[in-house]
């Protein structure tokens, strides 16, 4: 069995997420498809994560990537989350993870609007919900839910949940419709209203944004290629627990694509993990390098073992959900984190000693990510112990 230490998986991220100064991409498009797609949940994510890869970027250009040539598409994929992915992995993040979210979505939200007596026929209400929301996106362009709501009766409509509890609520059809409607492949998140840190995005129809439907795979053949194609070359070598974590599938599905792509066995320092037998070979050291990640980065959260670049690091960089803050990174491993304050200042705490050198790379990149953020403020979604103590 090759072993594979920690210090080739660190000197690989150099390379393969982009992340040292020598390795940066040429534009967003080549690193949403190097990183399996760009974590988009919080729409600073995106814009942050792209920044710290490429190596000349303004807002304008991701913002053309992602509205403009289209290049670049927010779907919801493994997780249940939100990526940003290059067009030509679109199809296969669809048939992959999208389309088993979808399903049970749909029997669940059946489940929940027959709970809430909206109709004796429910799946034919929804049906014709569906068809409306979709023929109304399709004669305006592009719309907000709020937008939408005021077009489709079924939208306004509000499903209590939590009966009893502390938690209890309401939330709207329209919420959980367009939910629906995105993990089945048939609307796609556009522009946001407002600026890039906006979340009042608009709707779209999937067809009518990319002027063609999303490409079919056969669901293990696609599951296949997300393993061998991207999950491996680019985060590989990792566990099986890793791979399983990071698509969401079951332990069935996972030994089943890890056995179609012919992953070899390889030790790692944790213990046993997976690579592909063409990718045994060691990465050549290059220069030391520093890197700020956004919350919820790609390569942060690409992991669910994360002690061989965490450390100890977890508990004051992770919300308690396991969402990950903003993050230093210094060769491959994470070192402290970072904020921005409302004057707009970007500050930073070092949990480790990590030398004057990466202290003075540091530094510097900290400046370089406040220059370009100028007067945006960014308040990441999900708050971290160092995130909310620095801010």
């Amino acid at each position: 069995m090759v072993g594979i230490d920690t210090g080739e998986r660190r000197r690989r991220l150099a390379i393969r997420h982009h992340l040292s100064p020598a390795n940066r991409a040429d534009d967003v498009v080549e690193v949403a498809r190097d990183m399996v797609g760009i974590h988009a949940t919080d729409p600073a994510s995106v814009y942050l994560g792209a920044f710290a890869r490429v190596r000349k970027l303004s807002h304008e250009d991701i913002a053309s990537a992602l509205y403009d040539d289209r290049s670049v598409l927010k779907i919801l994929g493994m997780r249940r989350t939100m990526f940003a992915v290059p067009r030509d992995l679109a199809g296969v993040v669809d048939s992959a993870a999208t389309r088993a979210i979808g399903t049970a979505e749909r029997k669940r939200l059946i489940q929940t609007l027959e709970g809430a007596g909206v109709d004796k026929d429910v799946k034919r209400w929804l049906s014709n919900v569906e068809k409306e929301t979709i023929d109304t996106l399709a004669e305006m362009g592009e719309a907000t839910a709020t937008e939408l709501t005021k077009r489709v009766a079924g939208l306004r409509v509000q499903i209590a949940f939590g009966g009893g509890k502390k938690w209890a609520g309401q939330v709207g059809v329209s919420t959980r419709t367009l939910f629906l409607l995105a993990a089945e492949g048939r609307v796609v998140r556009g522009r946001p209203r407002g600026t890039w840190l906006s979340s009042m995005y608009a709707w779209a129809p999937m067809e009518g944004w990319l002027g063609e439907k999303l490409e079919e795979w056969p669901a293990e053949k696609a599951q296949a290629e997300l393993v061998r194609r991207w999950w491996l070359r680019s985060y590989g070598p990792g566990t099986q627990r890793d791979v399983q974590w990071w698509t969401g599938w079951t332990v069935a599905a996972t030994k089943r694509a890890l056995a179609a792509v012919k992953a070899v066995d390889v030790q790692l320092d944790e213990g046993p993990g997976f690579a592909l037998p063409d990718d045994l070979a060691s990465t050549p050291a290059g220069k030391s390098w520093v890197a700020l990640l956004p919350t919820l980065d790609s390569t942060t959260m690409g992991w669910v073992d994360r002690s061989w670049y965490m450390g100890e690091h977890s508990r004051a960089l992770f919300d308690r959900n396991g969402n990950a803050g903003p993050t230093i990174w210094v060769d491959g491993r994470v070192v402290g984190g970072w904020a921005q304050r409302k004057s707009g200042h970007v500050v930073h705490r070092l949990l480790e000693d990590v030398g004057a050198g990466s202290k003075r790379r540091v530094k510097a990149e900290a400046a370089r990510v406040q220059k370009w953020l100028g007067d945006s403020r960014v308040i990441p979604r999900f708050r971290t112990p160092v995130e909310m103590e620095l801010s």
